[in-house]
């Protein structure tokens, strides 16, 4: 509803709307129309507007109809020649003279109200204020009625069409109209203004400055600015479902855009977006449908701001009704007098589309489905279309009613009289499967009413259609708004939105998903379901074209896997330790089990990565000859150990500031090292294929590990089981008591699993459970295991070079990768699908998160903190002098140790 809400031309009665569909005005003049009634002649000044299938008379007297005259109804098109007493005179032109044989009359007495169409032979007489444009104008009038009398279609679109680009090529932008004298042009080409059902043509314009469109005919006025630096979001559209939109819009949530174009090339509409794209890149960030996801899954986002999202990104507009934005069914109880939002039946089941809702009528369309020859499909209307849109707009959309169906309300039986009857008629209609439009989870109630006392008809009981009859439960139509918009929040919504999504968005829509999924729809309703260029006759192209618009269009496809589900408080995980990119025994100190403590520390983790980009650098030390690959940390956080690819695996004491001990076990290099519960031992993997584990309290080697066939890259510790990765394709389960170790007994180690894969795996990482594990091979492959059945959940390609590090976010959700290929990439646990992807500017190496917030060394060094929500780079804080190759993060978040190429050992504090 939000293209009602645009700029009133209180002035003017006179609107595109009046116009045929596919029509455009050209130009208007000021005349005055001469009646004569009761040999009495009568001036009526007015504009009288030149169309490309009609003549329009817009009378000054509001009291006086608007008159239309469908041009293929002329007989007659001439000028009446003044009448000069000197025969030597030339006679010169004095009107213009219409004969045709029906005329419409609209908003008789200013009133909105169904065209009344008078037939029967009448002439109409009009006399320009400037004579001298008399002629020239009934040679056009002519030559577009030529137009409108061809028998074919694709013949008339034709003809107008070269008149259009005549007149195009005739003029260009008037850059008078800059605002600026100092803009510099960067662009200028033709395009049409596209707003609900109607196109108007004109010169765009873009400087570096501001975007303008001059309209070929002035109106509504005579050059639309947008200032660059307003601009918030640009989106390309495909219109008529092909690529020649571009919407752009100057606020973040409103889905009005300021400026809807529709080009005659792509190549235009390309040129354009990129330079506005390139002007804006330090301005505004660039949103996917995967980063949208995440914001949503984890509640920066309200379901009503989601799907809003998606539908901008899958091409929905408010200002194409073919494409408006589409909203589910949300609730199924219009009986009751109370909605009962804890009850699961007062919702609608959102794993089926509308047509599969009803069990009986859904065997009768499959039963059609299989007898029907291809292409099949099961529904014969679609879920949104120009036609359900204003049968829900209707009240306050009048004039888009009545310029779709030709000047007529749709029968009053028909129109949208009740909430419970619609929904009914949803369900056991054999040809009804429409789905909802943003208003009813809006603010404004104003569809629902009759405010403006429009006369829609009577119904065949008598009554006259008036507002909405709401449901019982609703006490007004505000509280019908509000009631609709806390039962999409609600928990069950929450749960299983993304069921709908999977059919409207993503992967149920289209394909043998959506066959399983009873979601096949009319093929011509699909993007690429034919190619319109590939059309040769013309009359076949523009019925099918009429068609594609006319009977709607489904979104562009958004996602190809199973949507994940949303993180809500039912399911988040009772974990509440961060996911880092150490074990979680690391981590110190050791947490209590009272509650009030617990949710202390869960407070300072979220103030600390609130303020993570206040990491202030502390202390570093030179204490290895090679880059440092591993750092554990005692409980106590008074030892600090550390593994470099010098071979050797060092004791650095915070108490003293120095070093403590070096110990080295075999002449190649470290890769990583972890701390054993109780602060006993110190286990570290090698490039020499075995783990080697040290005893803190007698200061030796211990015990050693000959697991893998080739190089130890990472490892993790769970209740006594060890996970070694190994650049030989597998990861290890070793069973290993702690005890013993911490007992100094030599530990029987027992193959428990092994996890195969296609390439040496660089890294591991356990959910703060231990219940899950995720690996990183050097190919860019994840891979997600089931730590009890040992089971493959999902295997995922996720980066073109070596995985470097992984992670899970605290409530085991999702999975963070960074990677050799510059990206950071997550993933949805529960689906395996990649739902974002972020380009850093530099190679990470290593990183800590929260689930929204990241911490990473990089190539050149620096730390980053990257906020995932938005995709943006927060801040950058110098650090080593070579790449950052290790990180280590205590339990509050508050303390970091880094290692780096540079062989230095950096401590961090966060100083808040």
């Amino acid at each position: 509803m939000a293209f009602i809400k645009r700029k009133e031309r209180s002035k003017e009665r006179f609107s595109l709307l009046l116009l045929d569909l596919e029509e455009y005005y050209f130009e208007q003049h000021t005349v005055h129309h001469v009646t004569t009634i009761s040999d009495k002649k009568r001036k009526i000044r007015g504009s009288l507007k030149i169309c490309s299938k009609s003549i329009i008379f817009e009378p000054e007297e509001h009291v006086e109809p608007i008159l239309k005259i469908p041009l293929r109804d002329c007989k007659k098109i001439e000028v009446i020649e003044e009448k000069d007493q000197n025969p030597f005179n030339e006679s010169k032109p004095a009107g213009l003279s219409i004969l045709c044989k029906q005329v419409y009359l609209i908003k008789e007495c200013n009133v909105v109200a169904p065209y009344r169409v008078e037939r029967g032979d009448r002439t109409f007489l009009f006399y320009l204020e400037i004579l001298s444009k008399t002629e020239d104008i009934v040679q056009t009038l002519l030559q577009l009625h030529r137009a409108s009398c061809l028998d074919k279609l694709g013949d008339q679109t034709a003809m107008i069409a070269a008149n259009l680009q005549s007149r195009l090529a005739r003029t260009s932008f008037d850059k008078n109209c800059f605002q600026n004298v100092a803009e510099i042009p960067h662009m200028e080409c033709e395009a049409e203004m596209v707003t609900p059902l109607v196109t108007n043509p004109g010169h765009v314009c873009i400087t570096d400055q501001s975007l303008y469109f001059q309209p070929l005919n002035g109106y509504p006025e005579q050059v639309v600015r947008i200032e660059l630096h307003r601009v918030k979001r640009i989106y390309k559209r495909r219109h008529g479902l092909r690529p020649l939109g571009l919407e752009v819009f100057c606020t973040e949530n409103d889905f009005c855009s300021d400026i809807y174009l529709k080009f005659y090339q792509t190549s235009d509409r390309n040129d354009l977006y990129y330079y506005i794209a390139t002007f804006l890149e330090n301005h505004m960030a660039e949103h996917t449908a995967e980063s949208y996801m995440l914001q949503w899954q984890r509640g920066h986002l309200s379901n009503y701001q989601y799907l809003m999202h998606l539908n901008n990104l899958a091409d929905r507009s408010g200002n194409d009704l073919s494409q408006y934005p589409v909203f589910p069914w949300i609730i199924a109880d219009y009986s009751s007098t109370e909605l009962d939002m804890m009850n699961p039946t007062t919702f609608r089941d959102l794993s089926k589309p509308v047509g599969a809702l009803n069990k009986e009528r859904l065997e009768r369309l499959l039963s059609r489905y299989r007898d029907m020859p291809e292409p099949r499909f099961m529904y014969g209307s679609h879920y949104s279309s120009p036609g359900y849109v204003l049968f829900y707009l209707v009240r306050v959309a009048p004039e888009h009613m009545l310029c779709l169906q030709n000047g007529r309300y749709d029968n009053a039986d028909r129109m949208f009289n009740s909430i419970g009857e619609t929904w009914k008629n949803c369900l056991e209609g054999a040809t009804d499967f429409k789905e909802l439009i943003p208003d009813f989870f809006g603010n404004d109630p104003s569809f629902l009413l009759n405010r403006q006392n429009l006369d829609l008809g009577k119904r065949q009981d008598g009554s006259s259609v008036q507002d909405v009859d709401l449901p019982p439960w609703a006490a007004d139509a505000s509280d019908f708004l509000q009631k609709s918009q806390k039962a999409l929040e609600s928990q069950y919504v929450s749960e299983h939105l993304h069921e709908w999504i999977d059919l409207v968005f993503g992967f149920k829509q289209r394909g043998s998903e959506a066959v399983a999924a009873q979601n096949v729809f009319h093929p011509l309703t699909y993007e690429g379901g034919i190619d319109c260029d590939s059309i040769e006759d013309p009359d076949q192209k523009i019925a099918m074209l009429t068609q594609i618009l006319e009977f709607g269009q489904t979104p562009t496809q958004l996602f190809t896997t199973p949507h994940p589900q949303r993180i809500t408080p039912r399911f988040q995980s009772i974990s509440r330790t961060p996911s880092v990119n150490t074990p979680l025994n690391e981590l110190s100190p050791v947490s209590t089990s009272e509650d009030s403590f617990e949710d202390l520390t869960e407070e300072s983790r979220r103030l600390a990565w609130n303020n993570i980009a206040k990491l202030k650098l502390i202390s570093s030390h030179k204490i290895h000859k090679e880059a440092v690959t591993g750092i554990a940390v005692t409980r106590s956080a008074s030892s600090v150990f550390t593994t470099s690819q010098d071979s050797t695996l060092k004791m650095f004491s915070r108490e003293s500031n120095g070093l403590q001990r070096s110990m080295s076990f075999s002449n190649m290099a470290l890769s990583s090292c972890l701390m054993l519960p109780e602060d006993k031992a110190v286990v570290c993997s090698s490039w020499d294929n075995n783990v080697y584990f040290y005893s803190i309290p007698f200061g030796r080697r211990q015990d050693t590990l000959m697991g893998h066939d080739d190089a130890i890259s990472k490892m993790c510790w769970r209740d006594n089981q060890l996970y070694t990765a190994s650049w030989d394709s597998t990861v290890k389960v070793w069973q290993c008591d702690s005890a013993d170790i911490a007992n100094n007994k030599r530990c029987q180690f027992q193959l428990l699993a092994e996890f195969e894969h296609e390439a040496g795996v660089n890294t591991i990482s356990l959910n703060p459970a231990g219940t899950l594990l995720v690996s990183g091979t050097k190919d860019g492959t994840a891979s997600i295991w089931d730590t009890s059945s040992l089971a493959q959940l999902h295997q995922v390609h996720c980066h073109s070079g070596k995985i470097h590090d992984v992670a899970f976010s605290p409530d085991s959700r999702h999975i963070l990768s960074v990677g050799e290929d510059s990206c950071l990439k997550v993933i949805d646990v529960q689906t395996g699908m990649m739902i974002s992807s972020v380009q850093a500017d530099e190679e990470q190496r290593c990183f800590c998160w929260d689930g929204n917030t990241v911490l990473s060394g990089g190539q050149s060094g620096h730390l980053q903190v990257l906020d995932l929500m938005s995709n943006k780079v927060i801040t950058r804080i110098p650090g080593h002098s070579g790449a950052v190759t290790a990180m280590w993060m205590n339990e509050q978040c508050s303390t970091v140790i880094t290692g780096g190429e540079d062989k230095q050992v950096i401590f961090w504090k966060l100083d808040c």
